[in-house]
């Protein structure tokens, strides 16, 4: 499954930007990620193959991190048990309009392990929790196996994947710049708290550029213009995004906690160095949507210039079922 781990590093970014227009009522929607690893022999038997990687976070360089950091060691597949395990353990929101969805993929049959999973995908149901399975390999076998049934039970989507699907990676001539105005975007970020957790922040910030750069250079290009998002928020470690929704008080916060530029300033002059930074920020960021827009539609038009552009890869089935199911919901997506 090492290739369906490849396609979740390199196509995290291109899912996240699907998402950046979706609104409700007019209000645009926040995008929680968490991250189960299960069906991996080096894991305890005790625990049923799984791991909780990450709770639900909308710390996305954190998800990519701990997404380079996943090997694969084939093992049995406990569907139903990691199923159960995510409805539970997971921090969901409550009754109000929110989209719950739970989306698996593998390759085994989907009736493995100690936990039923018509119990498991009933238990999600009842909490509007989806469930879409993904079968990475042929639909009907993907139907034999259940994971059609899955989806069924907790009204989710059922897709299949070439899950060693190696879409062409199309160079286009903004990528350069992309990368330039990426290195200029980082320039803005100021970690805030204690002096070990802003040094780690700030080089997750910097492996994961590197590391979707390494695994492709559309990966980097995606990378780059999630970045340039709104749900791209930092603000539990980057000044600029916590002033900006209000979760620091600069009048209040300990010198200790700040990046070594910043001390000794007043509280007015710290927020107008921080305020300098957020239109530096809002400059850039533009820059980079406004070369976004032509290098999607030049790899649009290289792509349909090739005579086969692959299978269904992991992004498909994600953007296409969550457009889907958040449509059921009155969520609505930009173009």
């Amino acid at each position: 499954m090492s290739g369906l781990i490849n396609q979740a590093q390199t196509k995290l970014w291109k899912i996240v930007g699907e998402f950046e227009t979706a609104k409700r009522n007019g209000q645009h929607a926040d995008v929680y990620v968490a991250l189960y690893e299960y069906g991996n022999s080096r894991l305890s038997n005790d625990s049923g193959y799984i791991r909780q990687v990450t709770p639900l976070t909308r710390d996305l360089d954190k998800i990519s991190e701990e997404l380079f950091a996943l090997t694969t060691s084939g093992g049995s597949e406990h569907c139903g048990q990691v199923i159960a395990r995510a409805v539970d353990e997971l921090e969901w929101s409550g009754e109000g309009p929110a989209l719950r969805s739970i989306f698996i993929a593998g390759n085994e049959p989907f009736t493995q392990g100690p936990v039923d999973y018509h119990q498991a995908c009933h238990a999600a149901a009842n909490k509007n929790i989806t469930v879409s399975t993904i079968h990475c390999g042929g639909y009907e076998q993907g139907v034999s196996g259940m994971w059609a049934d899955g989806a069924k039970l907790a009204d989710g989507s059922y897709m299949h994947i070439d899950h060693n699907s190696k879409q062409p990676h199309i160079a286009a001539p903004q990528d350069q710049q992309l990368a330039e105005l990426n290195t200029r975007l980082n320039a803005t970020y100021r970690a805030y708290g204690a002096a070990p957790a802003r040094e780690e922040a700030l080089g997750r910030q910097r492996a994961q550029d590197a590391n979707a750069l390494a695994a492709a250079p559309a990966a980097a290009a995606s990378r780059a213009v999630a970045k340039a998002g709104r749900l791209y928020n930092n603000a539990a470690w980057d000044l600029v995004d916590a002033v900006s929704e209000k979760k620091v008080d600069l009048s209040k916060i300990e010198q200790e906690e700040l990046p070594e530029e910043l001390r000794g300033l007043s509280a007015k002059e710290l927020g107008g160095r921080i305020a300098e930074l957020s239109k530096q920020r809002q400059d850039v960021q533009a820059k980079i949507k406004k070369l976004a827009a032509e290098r999607a539609k030049f790899v649009a038009d290289e792509r349909a210039k090739l005579a086969d552009n692959g299978g269904a890869t992991l992004d498909d089935a994600i953007v296409e079922a969550v457009r889907a199911q958040a449509a059921r919901q009155s969520f609505e997506f930009g173009e």
